[in-house]
């Protein structure tokens, strides 16, 4: 017969087993209820789900509170993450890029339809903000960027990356460009890279670039597409005060709207420009330079240095003939403004004196020599700001006195983003001030000068004399 502290201890035994029995079916219960809850296949709409097919792209052009953020965060899950917890996904080595360092953290990583946020707690990765860097419990690892330091993405290789509100990007260019070079791992099973990226669509070249390419999957999103999920307080306000605006067509209709309210050229004008019959002869030709202090082509800090070649026809009208725009060593950017000036057998090179003018002559100079020929070269001013320099040759436009020939694409993306308040592309408008440089010189643009009949009924009576005084006056 068991002792009455033996009966006690096979209670107690009995007890916890099934207090650990309830714990189990309670945790299972509460296992099941989580991963149904973030079963996205069971809760995203059609457009938020990854496409099928051979796309390097995945492009979501999406209006505010249209769930992007959220459909990025699911796609990398779906993509990262195996049948269970520990199994390989498809994808084992990922880039995560946010506008800056604290979008990264606090949208990306742990905003509420972030990755930390989506995940079930079985499946959920590991975050190190000081390493910067995301592991899964699968293996699979994300290092998170930010889109003001280009460089962090040298080195570094991937086979799967999201990019959050691609179009704000300080350095847009330069942070696609290094994302390229290091999106060269296949996956796990094989599959080639991919990129996704989710914003809201500015009028900016790479988003027009990514549009048109023949391996990108575009979705576009309206933020009413998410009504069910937003406050309708949000909807009523929002709606009621930007519906119809050119704000509200790009922020609420995810609509790309090449024309920015205010540019100084648009899309239409710049169409009307373009010549489509037989050039006339050229009476002057020039070729602008407008440095950006690049010191070599490394120098990752300086923008491009604008080339672009104008001419003044026998007509009196004024064609942009080509856009030689570089990045280069001033080696390199004088060889080719000296190549440019052979080719179109130009009459001299322009630059600005006041930013780097004496450096531009001299890269010019020593270019010139090496090729074994004499380039004129001209100076010229800069007493007034970017804005009231380029207002002119936009009226030149305006007035149809200027025409473009061939391929200009990137020349006219920066001078469609000109405004009154200044230039709202990327890095700086090194084309269009070349442009400008090079039209100004080769019109006439002195101000015209008004002059009513009355003054100039007076400026013909004869002068009064006023005593002995050399100035009129005694």
């Amino acid at each position: 017969m068991p002792t009455l502290a033996q009966v006690q201890a096979e209670i107690a035994r009995r007890g916890a087993e099934k207090n650990r029995e309830r714990e189990a079916r309670d945790a299972e219960r509460e296992l099941a209820e989580e991963l149904l809850r973030t079963d996205w296949a069971k809760h995203a709409r059609p457009e938020q789900r990854l496409p099928p097919g051979d796309w390097l792209t995945w492009l979501i052009l999406a209006g505010r509170g249209m769930g992007k953020t959220k459909t990025g965060a699911e796609s990398i899950r779906e993509l990262v993450c195996g049948p269970t917890p520990l199994a390989p996904g498809r994808y084992a080595r990922v880039a995560l890029i946010a506008e800056t360092a604290a979008d990264a953290r606090d949208v990306i990583v742990e905003g509420p339809s972030g990755i930390l946020g989506i995940h079930p707690r079985v499946y959920r990765p590991m975050y190190e903000p000081s390493k910067r860097r995301l592991t899964w419990p699968n293996g699979a690892i994300a290092t998170v960027f930010n889109a003001t330091e280009p460089d962090q993405l040298r080195g570094p290789q991937f086979d799967l990356a999201w990019g959050d509100e691609l179009a704000k990007w300080e350095y847009v260019q330069e942070v696609y460009d290094q994302l390229q070079f290091g999106l060269r791992l296949r996956g796990p099973s094989g599959d080639r890279p991919r990129q996704i990226f989710t914003t809201t669509p500015r009028p900016i070249p790479i988003v027009r670039k990514l549009v048109a390419a023949s391996d990108t999957i575009v979705t576009r999103g309206n933020t009413l597409d998410n009504a069910a999920n937003l406050a309708p307080s949000f909807l009523e306000k929002i709606v009621e005060r930007y519906a119809g605006t050119r704000l509200g067509r790009q922020e609420l209709n995810a609509e790309i709207l090449d024309d920015v309210v205010g540019a100084l050229w648009t899309r239409e004008t710049i169409d009307k420009a373009r010549w489509k019959i037989e050039v006339p002869d050229f009476a002057r030709v020039v070729v602008a330079v407008d440095p950006s202090g690049a010191r070599s082509v490394d120098d990752e800090g300086a923008d491009s240095i604008g080339i672009v070649v104008a001419a003044r026809g026998v007509d009196g009208r004024a064609y942009v003939k080509a856009d030689m725009t570089c990045k280069l060593s001033p080696a390199g950017w004088g060889a080719r403004a000296v190549q440019a000036y052979i080719d179109n057998d130009a009459d001299c090179v322009v630059a600005e004196r006041n930013y780097g003018g004496a450096m531009v002559e001299h890269v010019i100079k020593t270019a010139a020599q090496h090729r074994g020929v004499t380039v004129a070269f001209r100076e010229v001013v800069a007493s007034r700001g970017k804005v009231v320099r380029a207002e002119p040759i936009a009226q030149l436009y305006e007035q149809g006195r200027v025409s473009h020939i061939g391929e200009l694409s990137a020349l006219e993306d920066q001078m469609c983003q000109f405004t009154n308040d200044g230039y709202v592309g990327d890095g700086s408008p090194d084309r269009a001030d070349a442009l400008v440089w090079a039209l100004s010189s080769l019109m006439d643009m002195r101000p015209v000068v008004t002059v009513s009949p009355e003054v100039l009924a007076r400026s013909r009576q004869p002068a009064v004399a006023y005593g002995s005084s050399r100035f009129g006056r005694p």
